[in-house]
Parts: C-alpha cells; sequence; structure tokens
C-alpha cells in the first residue's frame, strides 16, 4: 500500500477526528482516497485546507471534515448499495466507494460528470458508476439504496429520493437556501420517514425539477 502523504494525515487528524468523525472505516477512507488529484492543478496547494474549494461550473468539492460526517451519518459497513447526488470531481464517491459494495452517482453538469469519469476509473475505482442527468430524480434502474448522499442545498427532500430508499436507508442532505442551511438525516421506516436537523452548513444549489430553480437563488 502507497504510503499516506503527510499533509493529508494531518487533514485527518486535525480536521476530521479531532471534530468527532471516529468510524474507523470512514477515517481509513479519508486517508486513503488522494483529495489532492480531484482537485483542479491550480488549486492543488489548498487540497487540504479546511474548507471547499471551487472546481469550475460553479460547483465545488466539499471541505473535507463534510465529507467524513456525510459518509458517516450513513452506517456503511461495507456491503451497501449508495447513491450520491452531485458527483462533482468524484471525490465523496471515492470516498464512499472504499466503504460500500457500489456507488451510483449523479451529475447534472455533463463537463463535471466526464471529468468525474475520468478521475474515478484513472484511480482504480471500479465500483462507482457516473451518471449525467437530473439528480432530484434519482436512479431508479439501481433503486433501492441503503444510503443516499446529497451534496447540494435542497428546498425540501425530492421525494424520488425518499422513494427509492431501502427499508432502514439513511439519507443525508441540506436543506435551505443560501441564507441558511440545515444538514437533515431522514429514514425510512416502513411507509413513514422519520428526519432530524443535524449540523448547519453551506452547499450549493441543487439544480433540478425537485431543486432550485435558477430565479430563487
Amino acid at each position: 500500500m502507497a504510503s499516506i502523504p503527510p499533509k493529508r494525515s494531518l487533514m485527518v487528524a486535525e480536521q476530521i477526528e479531532q471534530r468527532g468523525v471516529h468510524d474507523p472505516r470512514v477515517l481509513g477512507a479519508m486517508r486513503r482516497v488522494p483529495r489532492e488529484l480531484f482537485v483542479p492543478p491550480e488549486q492543488r496547494t489548498w487540497a487540504f485546507h479546511d474548507g471547499p474549494l471551487p472546481i469550475g461550473w460553479k460547483q465545488t468539492i466539499s471541505q473535507p471534515y463534510i465529507v467524513a460526517y456525510m459518509a458517516e451519518q450513513l452506517h456503511l459497513t461495507g456491503n451497501e448499495n449508495v447513491l450520491e447526488i452531485g458527483a462533482g470531481s468524484g471525490y465523496q464517491a471515492a470516498v464512499l466507494s472504499l466503504l460500500a459494495a457500489t456507488v451510483h452517482t449523479i451529475e447534472l453538469v455533463p463537463e463535471l460528470a466526464e471529468k468525474a469519469r475520468l478521475n474515478l476509473f484513472g484511480l482504480g475505482y471500479k465500483n462507482v458508476i457516473v451518471h449525467t442527468g437530473d439528480g432530484t430524480l434519482g436512479w431508479l434502474p439501481a433503486a433501492p439504496y441503503h444510503g443516499v448522499i446529497v451534496t447540494a442545498a435542497a428546498p425540501r427532500p425530492p421525494q424520488p429520493l425518499l422513494d427509492q430508499l431501502a427499508e432502514s436507508g439513511r439519507m443525508i442532505i441540506p436543506i435551505g437556501h443560501q441564507e441558511g442551511q440545515l444538514l437533515q438525516l431522514w429514514q425510512k421506516s416502513g411507509s413513514h420517514f422519520d428526519h432530524e436537523d443535524i449540523l448547519s452548513v453551506t452547499f450549493v444549489p441543487l439544480r433540478g425539477q425537485f431543486g432550485w430553480k435558477e430565479e430563487e437563488w
């Protein structure tokens, strides 16, 4: 196994573990995935910065802590089928690929979807399938999902994503506008969905049929 760069180890120790993320599988995935290769070359000096970074097309790669925190909330054991909404450059999907059996990720921006495919394929993440399209509709052909992770803020949880959850499946999603957002955790129980607000966050808007319209954000 390749050695882990000191800066990445420090990122995990100081930005993630010290803030309360303790799942050893999540911490291990964050150490193994080369975050620096999922950011644009001109941003690599800041790859381990404690915050999001621009990746083009008005999108960002999320703060390392948020990536780890959201992944931990899904309670993955390695056997799950997971759906990610908002592939971006592929970083969160790469982390999830080390925690679940299969990851489907959807990206609305075709250029970013292709970048995610190239990044993930080039680095050998073979259990991730990248789709181009409206993530608010989910990806019905591969449903149900044991975990759903949404990496952009929605006005409300898209019903298709709730419908595609497996029994006891968990979805983590930021809800709100640019003035304020809350990370919510939803869980399916029979025909009901329980949810709780767990963290104040800041994400780019979720676009699509069940997301924010351009004129609304």
